[in-house]
């Protein structure tokens, strides 16, 4: 049966979500403050990568605690008054590196990673975005071999999961990717990885394929919404007024307790914040794919606003005033390896990357509130994982089998 549906958030997920709901014959309405992919989802690295599919809190995070609980480590800083009051998440979070949660949540991600490459592919052929997108894999640097040889367990992981990718010594890495020169002693060559020069054109190029098929854009924000009662949601918008429909998908990433808290409904989660710069590159050949420096914490990946530096995670509140120590760092440990130009951006891209306890996002219905569906808290991999969220949300609410297995996504594990 057809609905009326509205989307709450423009990102990559709600965007996704729109275009699949569409094409399943329903009438979508998508709801977004800012312009589409404006947000978290314009930020990122722009990589779609199979190799994404073990999440931060894995059973090798215990060997790394004491490191990190320095709070001086590149990969993850944190707000110790912010995890006092997040004790339960903390502690959720912790939990969830255990092997037997690890061995659920990996087969769960990259089901999801594998759904929604396909699904990009069918989404960027329709919108006409082939020109933003590169299928030359990226790089797992290392600043000598013995680091490369110390992470042989993630990539037997890769290989049980028929990651391809390809270990290569100083000269092949200096044959596979001039630009970087002699900066690193070996790398991993993840093949089977896509990226893109321009995150947020993506999500802005799939949003006016949605927009040309009939789909209709609101660029409001959604105050509050509750069922009436004859049982359809009434949404109430800050410019538009009363806006009516059959059901409602909530796509709001780091926003979406804010949106569900009036509902009584408690999300768990927390915000990895990271941050990025562009740079000028001044090598005399060009970076051509992305590449992670394992020493730096950091992801250089080739943009069309330059060479953008992506730093890893910030654990604090979602708005709290930035704190750019990583991004400097980073800054200066690539720098003393790579051709690094001048900052190209008057100040650093901040965003809140939205991590429920077990990484794993929800996609499902909302059990205690009929025609409320939930995708959301894809902590680094919304961008990669978005348009096969969108499948399996659509099929869900066409109470049909999904494509890959639903249950380790469903929102009752955290009682929602």
């Amino acid at each position: 049966m057809t609905s009326q549906i509205a989307v709450l958030g423009g990102g990559m997920v709600g965007v996704c979500c729109a275009l699949e709901l569409q094409a399943r014959g329903h009438k979508v309405t998508l709801i977004e403050r800012a312009q589409a992919g404006a947000e978290t989802s314009g930020g990122n690295a722009g990589v779609v990568a199979r190799s994404s599919l073990a999440p931060l809190n894995q059973p090798a995070l215990w060997a790394q605690l004491p490191k990190l609980l320095g709070n001086r480590s590149a990969a993850l800083r944190y707000n110790a008054g912010f995890l006092l009051r997040h004790t339960a998440w903390v502690r959720g979070f912790l939990g969830s590196a255990r092997q037997r949660v690890f061995d659920e949540t990996v087969p769960a991600l990259d089901a999801l990673i594998r759904l929604s490459t396909e699904r990009h592919r069918h989404w960027t052929q329709q919108a006409g975005t082939d020109s933003l997108w590169r299928y030359n894999g990226w790089l797992y640097a290392y600043r000598d071999a013995r680091a490369c040889e110390r992470a042989a367990a993630t990539r037997a992981l890769w290989s049980r999961f028929q990651v391809d990718h390809e270990v290569l010594t100083a000269a092949a890495l200096a044959e596979l990717e001039p630009a970087l020169g002699d900066a690193y002693g070996a790398a991993v060559w993840v093949k089977d990885a896509a990226s893109v020069s321009n995150p947020q054109q993506v999500v802005a190029a799939y949003a006016n394929l949605f927009v040309q098929q009939g789909g209709q854009w609101l660029t409001d924000e959604c105050r509050s919404f509750a069922r009436d009662e004859s049982g359809r949601w009434r949404l109430r918008l800050a410019q538009s007024g009363q806006h009516d429909v059959d059901q409602v998908v909530v796509c709001l990433g780091p926003w979406s307790p804010d949106a569900l808290a009036p509902l009584g409904l408690k999300v768990p989660m927390a915000f990895e914040r990271g941050y990025h710069m562009h740079f000028d590159w001044q090598g005399e050949r060009p970076l051509t794919r992305p590449v992670y420096d394992t020493a730096a914490a950091c992801v250089l990946s080739p943009m069309q606003a330059g060479v953008r530096l992506s730093t890893g995670v910030e654990l604090t509140q979602r708005d709290a005033p930035s704190r750019p120590t990583q991004l400097n760092a980073a800054e200066q440990a690539v720098r003393a390896v790579l051709p690094l130009g001048k900052r190209l951006d008057a100040s650093p891209w901040r965003g809140a990357r939205p991590t429920l306890p077990d990484s794993r996002p929800v996609i499902g219905a909302a059990s205690s509130h009929p025609g409320l569906w939930l995708a959301f808290g894809h902590q680094h991999i919304g961008f990669s994982t978005g348009p096969g969220t969108a499948m399996v949300l659509g099929a869900l609410l066409d109470g049909q089998a999904t494509p890959i297995d639903a249950r380790p996504f469903r929102p009752s594990r955290f009682g929602l």
